[in-house]
């Protein structure tokens, strides 16, 4: 059975049922409450009710960090981004479903590095999730680690054409810590991409520079104004050239070790605002909830608020914010353990701000309910 709405075996049934009893206190908060949605979560985890289930509360939980549900009508991404990361939505296939090209050959990956935050790409590519997802919905209901995540099923197709001789040996490395199911999604297209292409694509639907007969008005063969074709980014853009920040602290993490910075919210709803630069290389940051102040604990014993990532701050500064929907000590963490014979200095700003109900003078900032506390 395919594990679909109206294709389900006894035990698949079984299991949807279990399913939506265990996350009825989540529902609300999900995007979509129906069988298909739902399902979706079953088969990334092949129908194991507890994996599935934490699954989808990691996502909720993802959905309000990176305040997903109004990505699309309140964030844009920067200029640079905007011109100079290529991709673009065209077209359908065959039964309906929406087209979504990346033409990676052109991109400048240095000169974007070099004038946008991780944060704006990561962002950058949920936007574009979510346009997807939402153009789905529109179409049908019938219709990598991140994005598997947190889009679980999503992807129909993938197919790579014109990849370099050496895609395949890099393929072959990451294409473990894919899922089965997306792996047998993935097609790296010889030199007959041009016809596999159209057995799932009408030509009608395909832009002519990929063997079909979609064009733009103008009779542009790249679709220009539906796929963003890219080249090198302007220096103008880059963000150490241009834009000085002035920080209020600095620290300095020798090579092996960490630091942490622990802020007491005492308020639920308090929204926790930082921004850091490194010098000289990359960083590691993410954001940790313990119970007392001034206890150190290892990242390990700590709850993980913000995933810990690695950040070329070095090249770009790097900023971010944090809804404190509980009271505690959050720890932010700069994280150096990787670096064997580097140390890094971090300079760094952060505030706490009240939640609007408790603000007093115009939306003062709670400084005076947060101290902060260096630990190696």
């Amino acid at each position: 059975m395919s594990g679909r709405v109206g294709d389900l075996s006894p035990k698949q049934t079984e299991a949807l049922q279990q399913f939506q009893e265990r996350i009825q206190d989540i529902l609300p908060q999900l995007p979509a409450q129906h069988d298909h949605f739902l399902l979706r979560w079953l088969r990334a985890r092949n129908f194991n009710v507890q994996k599935s289930e934490a699954m989808l509360r990691k996502h909720v939980e993802f959905r309000k960090q990176m305040k997903v549900d109004t990505i699309i009508t309140e964030w844009r991404p920067p200029e640079v981004i905007e011109k100079y990361l290529s991709g673009g939505m065209c077209g359908y296939d065959r039964e309906g479903s929406p087209i979504w090209y990346d033409v990676i050959g052109p991109v400048d990956p240095k000169g974007l590095f070099l004038s946008a935050s991780k944060q704006d790409f990561i962002k950058s590519k949920i936007r574009d999730c979510e346009m997807l997802q939402k153009e789905c919905n529109l179409q049908t209901q019938r219709i990598l680690q991140m994005f598997e995540d947190n889009y679980p099923e999503g992807l129909k197709r993938l197919f790579v054409i014109k990849a370099p001789k050496l895609f395949p040996v890099a393929y072959n490395l990451v294409k473990h810590f894919l899922s089965e199911n997306t792996r047998q999604k993935i097609y790296i297209l010889g030199g007959n991409w041009q016809e596999i292409l159209l057995k799932y694509i009408d030509a009608e639907e395909l832009p002519m520079i990929y063997g079909g007969k979609l064009t733009d008005p103008d009779g542009d063969p790249r679709c220009r104004t539906m796929i963003n074709h890219v080249g090198p980014v302007p220096h103008s853009y880059y963000v150490r050239d241009h834009v000085k920040v002035d920080y209020e602290q600095c620290l300095s993490v020798s090579r092996g070790s960490s630091k942490q910075l622990d802020y007491e919210i005492l308020f639920p709803g308090c929204v926790l605002r930082w921004q850091f630069a490194s010098e000289s290389a990359d960083i590691g940051f993410g954001v940790f909830l313990k119970a007392k102040m001034g206890e150190w604990k290892k990242a390990a014993q700590m709850e993980e608020v913000v995933p810990s990532q690695r950040y070329n701050s070095h090249l770009v500064p790097e900023d971010g914010s944090l809804t404190c929907e509980r009271p505690g000590v959050y720890v932010l963490r700069f994280d150096n353990t990787y670096s064997i014979l580097q140390a890094k200095r971090i300079s760094f700003t952060v505030e706490v701000l009240l939640p609007d109900h408790l603000q007093t003078n115009g939306g003062s900032s709670a400084h005076k309910q947060a101290e902060a506390n260096s630990q190696s």
